[in-house]
């Protein structure tokens, strides 16, 4: 019989976050799987738990998760953990929890901190409809066009975004989503644990300030819920030429048409004629 894969949520950063049903996991597998087993014998140590532990990272994952997969169909019950809060939230792991899905063997989450969560709970944002963006690209220019895709999202939206890019990364905000409120949840759980609160630009403005804002890992959230939804192209198109034909010629109509939508002439015009035939009959 197969073992048990448990995915397992340790603290983002109060280790008495930890669960109790965590605790209790850690403690009863046969093996830990950890980011960094050096971190996460810190928070075992704490814990009391002397289970073993083994790493599995971003750099061995495909290896590991072959060794992984030989041990839990040998009938081990391994938990995974990350450095931080849910596995595979930004964070190793997809391969691992695949390949024992496609081999039937069962994978039990064991739920507790998670820095999005935590941080939209509390960001005084809309919380109904939410998109999880995690980390963006490194470079300026994808970035931006990232950020130009979501624009369109309407939804609160999650960011995560380390240190040295937290500025740059508020610049493109500012161009971007200028007008909309932003927080900013700073080292989550932690003693310096911050939320800024404003347009883009006024946050960036109290980085500046206080420099020592900056240090620590941040979840930057937008509020875009007021995003407009994407357009039926077809009808706007009809909208448009009734309401151009209310005033003026088919010509006019289908001219004006042209320039504002980019579309072919000779289809604006038949639509036109339909619409008035319509109007007509």
């Amino acid at each position: 019989m197969s073992g048990v894969l448990y995915i397992v949520a340790t603290p983002i950063g109060n280790l008495d976050d930890i669960s109790l049903r965590a605790i209790s996991t850690l403690k009863n597998v046969d093996l830990i799987a950890a980011e960094d087993t050096r971190h996460s014998r810190q928070l075992l140590k704490y814990l009391n738990i002397d289970s073993r532990l083994l790493s599995y990272h971003q750099h061995n994952e495909s290896s590991r998760a072959d060794e992984l997969l030989h041990k839990l169909n040998a009938g081990d019950d391994i938990a995974l953990i990350s450095d931080a809060g849910t596995p595979l939230i930004s964070d190793p792991g997809y391969k691992l929890v695949r390949r024992a899905v496609d081999a039937a063997i069962q994978v039990v989450p064991i739920p507790g901190a998670n820095s999005a969560i935590a941080a939209i709970s509390a960001a005084g944002l809309p919380t109904d409809r939410f998109y999880f963006c995690g980390f963006l690209a490194s470079r300026s220019k994808e970035r931006l066009s990232q950020l130009k895709t979501l624009q369109g999202f309407p939804a609160t939206l999650v960011l995560f975004e380390s240190s040295h890019r937290i500025d740059a990364l508020l610049s493109q905000l500012d161009q971007l989503f200028g007008d909309k409120n932003c927080v900013v949840a700073k080292e989550l759980t932690k003693m310096h644990e911050r939320f800024l609160r404003g347009r883009a630009c006024e946050i960036l403005q109290q980085l500046k300030q206080e420099p020592v804002l900056r240090k620590g890992e941040f979840v930057v959230l937008v509020d875009n819920a007021a995003a407009p939804e994407p357009r039926d192209i077809k009808n706007d198109e009809r909208e448009l030429l009734k309401l151009l034909l209310s005033e003026v010629s088919v010509k006019a109509a289908v001219k004006i048409a042209v320039q504002i939508t980019g579309k072919k002439k000779n289809d604006l015009y038949q639509m036109a004629l339909q619409l008035q035939d319509a109007v007509q009959s």
